[in-house]
């Protein structure tokens, strides 16, 4: 007999005389979850919830949301667990399909700090039988982003994984961690000297008439294609939402030169929008403004996130944009979008 059939021989009699191992009784916990659809008469309990969850932002309460209710058929799901609210699902439907919300870049199932993994591959069949029922046959699913998360919140990746789901898209975003910074490309920071030697300043702002101005010239011009909020929609939000959508300009006396607006979560700066005037380019008015917002107002934050650079469900990288986030010290995070049929 072998070495290794030996020893084989002696595993199996010890562990038929003393388990090594004990196989865990399986458990069915459907019957501690209920699945409700969202209406409006749970506002609160949704955005309460949203505040104490593990990996939801601003952007899924509700006043956030419905700003542009009228074009998407709202199909938000609730989990609950023992009666308690444990989960919810921000989601719209068109023609038999659930998207994790069309409306939001990212979102996902959005958990309570007690979700467990065992618990989520429950709520994952659950949901789809629930769908199923209701002539529901596909799911496009986005997940939000691990820089979103105040403590780990991938179960939902795990549970996507067991029913087979796959990546349909993948866009790169550009990221700065601010303890673990990567110095600034030598050209911005050439950049941010001319502009401080052009006496360029930078001032908090609810001017969001001239900054979308600038804005919709630039996409226009360079792109033709018009920001994803209008100015009457991002100057509502900006109401409901104060601490969390300010605006920053760079100004040469009284003139605008350009402007960032950000979102700011518990631990993530966004950039959400940025431009410049010809003339505040050749000054580096886009340099300064990231240099003072990444390096001096939002350094207490854990993350500066400056979006996505990315089109065509990830396939088309817009180089000379990723190259400039790049020039910031900002590195690859992804947003992923994963789709599956319910079975």
């Amino acid at each position: 007999m072998t070495h290794s059939k030996l020893f084989q021989y002696i595993l199996d009699k010890v562990e038929k005389q003393h388990p090594i191992v004990s196989k865990p009784k399986s458990v069915d916990r459907s019957g501690m979850f209920e699945i409700n659809r969202y209406t409006h008469e749970f506002a609160d309990e949704w955005n309460g919830f949203v505040k104490r969850s593990k990996n939801g932002t601003f952007l899924i309460d509700r006043s956030y949301m419905d700003y542009h209710s009228e074009r998407y058929h709202d199909y938000s799901l609730m989990v609950y667990r023992k009666g308690r609210l444990y989960a919810i699902l921000p989601a719209n439907r068109f023609d038999g399909v659930l998207y994790s919300h069309q409306g939001l870049t990212c979102g996902g199932l959005i958990m309570s700090s007690d979700v467990t993994t065992a618990d989520v591959i429950v709520i994952f069949d659950l949901i789809n039988e629930y769908l199923k029922k209701d002539g529901v046959s596909r799911v496009i699913y986005k997940p939000m982003p691990p820089i979103y998360h105040l403590i780990p919140a991938q179960e939902d990746l795990y549970a996507l994984f067991r029913i087979d789901a796959k990546i349909i898209e993948r866009n790169i975003s550009s990221t700065i961690y601010q303890n673990r910074k990567v110095r600034f490309y030598k050209m911005r920071k050439v950049a941010v000297r001319k502009a401080n030697e052009n006496h360029l300043v930078i001032r908090e702002s609810d001017d969001y008439d001239s900054f979308w101005k600038i804005l919709c010239d630039n996409l226009k011009t360079n792109h033709k294609v018009s920001p994803i909020h209008s100015l009457s929609e991002i100057s509502l939000l900006h109401s409901r939402f104060p601490d969390n959508i300010k605006l920053y300009l760079a100004y040469k006396g009284d003139e605008i030169l350009g402007g960032v607006l950000i979102y700011i979560t518990t631990q993530v700066v966004h950039a959400q929008y940025c431009s410049a005037t010809p003339e505040g380019k050749a000054l580096g008015a886009l340099d300064l403004l990231f240099d003072y917002l990444i390096n001096n107002k939002y350094i207490g934050f854990p993350i500066f996130d400056f979006g996505k650079s990315t089109t065509q469900m990830g396939m088309c990288l817009n180089e000379g944009l990723i190259f400039q986030k790049e020039g910031f010290g900002a590195r690859a995070t992804v947003y992923d979008v994963y789709e599956y049929e319910i079975k």
